[in-house]
This record gives structure tokens, sequence and C-alpha cells, in this order.
């Protein structure tokens, strides 16, 4: 049998060689596939919403952002939620919704995420666990999220396979089912909160611990920030039981509660520390002390009364104990033989804080101590008679020596002389040169290094309740006389004898709990430096040496953001 005959050739593909074929075959692979991509790209509008049907995520509405409507107040959901402060090993199993920061945020895995839910001093772990109900997008989607992003959690609390160390809800967590961030924080933030909150430790520890220190101008320029760490909201919760305490004990003793005005004509405590403004046309001041409308209250008829309010005082002090303006708690009262009996009340007041603190601020304290160690006060007390006014050093030295002989933690000087007190106190009976007049020490043992000791926190007296004295006295002190005339008016109508006191709220704070600035109690302190969470700008003449910077080296981002902040200040 003879063999088939080739087949016939084009003579041009006669003469292609067989490697030129194989590259003409791939070409037209490819232009096939080509061909086939456009086919399905053209029927997608058809047949897309099919295939993303069949690939979306089955709990993609149980994660994501809260839309805007939804946090506009549009409706009332009437879901029932669950302060973290309130899980115990009691709710175990049981379903909880959740709002609160996200502390910490740590990603194990495609699959496994874990986030530290902080509200308030309290925290508790949340664990986003692929499975059956739980999605790998809405894992990916908790790791992904900004360390202090506000988030809304539901899940099932159960019990850890360990104790959760880094939170304070140490015996459960919740297994997360769903997760909505409702406010997302900058990736950006001021400081590290865990810095912030460590800051005495690595102090007390030295160099080489690895954390980076906080400084106080940091804090306080971002301020809503630094309120955020354990030891800041516990000072002030514990700044509000003082408050609280103060209020139902005086209200205990009959004391009612009163409101004066803050603008004034003139000075209460007389000298240069007042704030002068112009009051429609008028010259006025900032109220030094409630206390001369407190005294015009005894003498309408109330008896014993009290004010919590704000306190102006112009110092050019920067020390650690002084701001510019405070919460002053003041009281006036009565008095029937002798202005001991004032000093009776105060005496009960300290005992009566000090207990309440003691006894139902002990997680407050315990996280005050963790960052500024110190030791708690004793409710004992005693009486030295002066001989002169103290300065800061002779107070500390008085409390040390105080303490070392009757064990006491705050204690009363009275009889100060006439010449250091304010012209409405009254005089001694026995000697003109003294005065009815007294101070509160408190915190007399140094619990660490620079910590203050055995420093004033009340002061009080007797008060001048005859006008003509009052004149006189005013007039000696350098006081005009007219512009505190309805104030001495008041006292003609027939007077009884009284005294009161005065005490910074922040000051009790401070010294309870042994801080080393009174800034660290005050919520936005004010001092001669500060009013405004950010500093003030720098002169004008370090602001014209750095627009010369910024114009010589106009590229380069830290001048030009120098430039960006400073530029409306520049002196042209």
């Amino acid at each position: 049998m003879s063999a088939p005959e080739a087949p016939l050739l084009p003579p041009a593909a006669a003469t292609i060689s067989k490697k030129q074929r194989n590259k003409d075959a791939r070409k037209a692979a490819k232009a096939e596939k080509a061909a086939q991509r456009q086919q399905q790209h053209q029927q997608q509008p058809t047949s897309g919403s099919e295939a993303e049907a069949e690939e979306a995520d089955p709990f993609a509405a149980s994660y994501g952002d809260v839309p805007d409507e939804e946090v506009q107040s549009t409706a009332v959901s009437g879901r029932s939620w669950t302060d973290v402060g309130a899980l115990r090993a009691a709710a175990i199993g049981r379903s909880v919704l959740l709002r609160g920061a996200a502390r910490s945020v740590a990603a194990h895995g495609s699959r496994l995420a874990f986030l530290v839910l902080r509200q308030g001093m309290d925290t508790v772990q949340c664990v986003v666990h692929a499975g059956p109900s739980v999605g790998p997008g809405m894992v990916r989607f908790a790791a992904a999220l900004a360390a202090e992003s506000v988030v809304d959690v539901e899940g099932v609390v159960a019990a850890p396979r360990d104790p959760v160390l880094r939170a304070t809800a140490r015996h459960v967590e919740v297994r997360v089912t769903s997760i909505r961030c409702v406010a997302r924080a900058s990736r950006s933030l001021p400081f590290s909160l865990d810095d912030a909150a460590a800051e005495a430790e690595a102090e007390l520890e030295g160099p080489g611990t690895g954390r980076a220190s906080v400084g106080q101008d940091t804090r306080f320029n971002h301020r809503a920030f630094d309120l955020r760490t354990p030891a800041s909201q516990a000072i002030f919760r514990i700044q509000c039981q003082v408050e609280n305490k103060f209020r139902e004990f005086l209200l205990s003793k009959g004391f009612v509660g009163i409101h004066t005005p803050k603008l004034n004509a003139g000075a209460s405590e007389g000298g240069a520390s007042v704030f002068k403004l112009r009051y429609n046309g008028q010259p006025a001041c900032l109220a030094q002390s409630p206390q001369l409308h407190e005294q015009m209250a005894i003498s309408g008829g109330f008896g014993r009364v009290f004010e919590v309010g704000p306190v102006f005082r112009a110092e050019n002090s920067k020390t650690p104990k002084h701001l510019c303006e405070f919460s002053g708690l003041d009281a006036e009262m009565e008095i029937k033989e002798h202005y001991f009996e004032v000093c009776n009340v105060i005496d009960g007041l300290l005992v009566a804080i000090f207990e309440h603190l003691n006894e139902n601020c002990r997680r407050e304290l315990e996280e005050i101590n963790k960052q500024f160690p110190f030791e708690p006060l004793k409710e004992a007390g005693t009486e030295v008679e002066p001989m002169g006014d103290l300065n800061t050093e002779s107070e500390r030295k008085l409390g040390q020596l105080v303490k070392e002989k009757y064990g006491a933690d705050f204690f009363i000087l009275h009889r100060y002389p006439l010449a250091v007190r304010p012209f409405y106190t009254m005089p001694c009976y026995d000697n003109g040169a003294y005065s009815n007049s007294f101070d509160v020490f408190i915190r007399a043992k140094e619990t660490f290094a620079d910590a203050t000791t055995g420093q004033e926190i009340i002061s009080g007296a007797q008060r001048i309740h005859r006008p003509d004295l009052l004149a006189k006295r005013a007039a000696e002190c350098g006081v005009d006389v007219s512009t505190i005339s309805d104030y001495i008016e008041s006292f003609r109508y027939g007077t009884p004898p009284h005294g009161g006191f005065g005490v910074g709220l922040e000051r009790v704070v401070m010294l309870f709990c042994a801080l080393k600035n009174i800034r660290m109690a005050s919520l936005f302190p004010r001092d001669p430096q500060r009013l405004r969470p950010q500093p003030p700008p720098p002169p004008p003449h370090l602001l014209r040496s750095r627009r010369a910077l910024v114009v010589r080296y106009s590229d380069c981002p830290v001048c030009r953001t120098l430039y960006d902040r400073f530029s409306p200040c520049l002196v042209p």
C-alpha cells in the first residue's frame, strides 16, 4: 500500500519553519482568551450580580462602620445595654451589648483577633474568632480598627481559659458576634496611654525600662486624651466624692447651700492677686472668694451657709500648689461663744471625708497608688499655737514634727498674727497683735521624692461683724472702702458673731493622694502660663527667627509645620 499523500500547502506556508508555526499558535491562543474575557466583560451586567451574591459575606451586616444617620438620634431601638463594669462570672452565657473604646487591638492570624474594650475605668477582653457565626471579614475588620476607636460590641459572655491580666474583668471575656465602629480614632495619637499610665513606675525603675516618658506639658496640651488613663479617671472620681461628702456633711449640720456672684466691684481679699476687668463701663474684678457674700447671707438670717464654686486668684506663682482658678469649698456659720466651734465643724468634716474615701473609693485609690505611690492619711489631729506666719518650707518641717510626735496627718494651727491675715479677721481679745484665725494642714509625711508634705489645706477665722471696726481694718489694709460699702452696710442691720473657712477642692485631692502637682487634680488647669489646652505661641522674636528658618528651608516638612501653626502670629 502506498503512503498517503501530504496535504497541499500554500507556497508561503510551505516555507514557514516549525518554530514560527508554534509562535503563531501561541498568539492565536492568546487572542482567543482575550476574546473570551471581552465576552465575559460584556455579559457582566447580567451575570455579575449573581456572582457577587454567591461570593458575598453572609455576616457582612454584623460588622462595619455605623452609618451617620444612626448616630443622629433618628430612632430608639429599645436594645438593652450592659456596662463593662457589670460583667461578672454570673453573666457567663448571657448575650450582652457593650459600647466602649478599643484600648488595644491584636490580630492572631486571619481567623482570630483580640480587642480590649474600655469604658471609664473598666476593661474587658473581646474575642473575634471566625466560626459558624463569625466570618473572616469580621476578623479582618476588627483587626484593622485603630486604637481608641469607639465601637459597639455584641457577644456572649464566656469564661476565658486563663485569667485576663490585661483587663479589669479578669475572669470573663466576650465572644463577639457583632462589632460596629461608632467613631474612628486617628492612627496618629498624641502619645501612648500605656506610657502615660506607667510613667511613675518607669521613673521609679530608672532608665532602661523601655517606656517613653510623657511630660506634663504634653499631657495638658492633650488633656482630653490624658484623662483616659486609669489614674486620671480615678483622681476625678475621688474629687467628685470629696465634693459630694462636703455637701452631705454640711447639710447634715444645718447648713444651706447658696450661690454668690463671681463679678465684684472690689477685691474681697485685698492685694494685687485679683483679675480686673470692665463691667459695662465700670471697673470690676473676678471673685477671689465667696466669703463676703456668705457673710452677708449670715446677716440675712441664714445662720449657716456653704458654697461650691469657682475662685479666681491672679497670683503669678508657678509652684506645684497654686492655680489661678480653682473650685472653692467655702462655709460660713454663726458663732455662739468661740470660734473653735468652726474648728470643730472642720475636724468632723475632714474625718468624714477621709473615712468616706478610704472605705468607698478603694479601687480609685489603688489605681492612683499604682502610678503615684502614697500612704493613706490618718485621722488624728492636734493644735499648735504659732508665733508667726509660715512659709512652705516651715509648713513641711512642722508637718514632719507633728507626724513624729503625735502620729497625726492633719492638724490645726490658730492665733495667727493679725498683720498676716485679711482685713475682715477678728483680733484676739487679749492681744490685738494676734487674730482669731486658724489654718489646717494635712499630709504630714513625705511619701516619695519631692512630694508636698504638711501643707495648708484650709484657712479660716472669726470675722469682724461690727461695721465701724470692719471699715477701719479695711482702710488699714489698703482696701478701698467704697468698693465694699454694701458689704459693710449689711452689718449695720444687726449681725451675729460668725466665722468660716475656705478650702480648694483640688488641693484636698492633691494632698490626700500625695500628688506631685495640683494641676493633676484640675480637669483643665489654669495657671499663669496656661489658658487653653494648647500653650500660647512663642514670643515675637522667636517667631521672626522661625519665619526666616521656613523661608530658608521651605522644603523641610518640620519647618513648614511650624510656619503653618505660627504664621498668624508672625510680626510683619
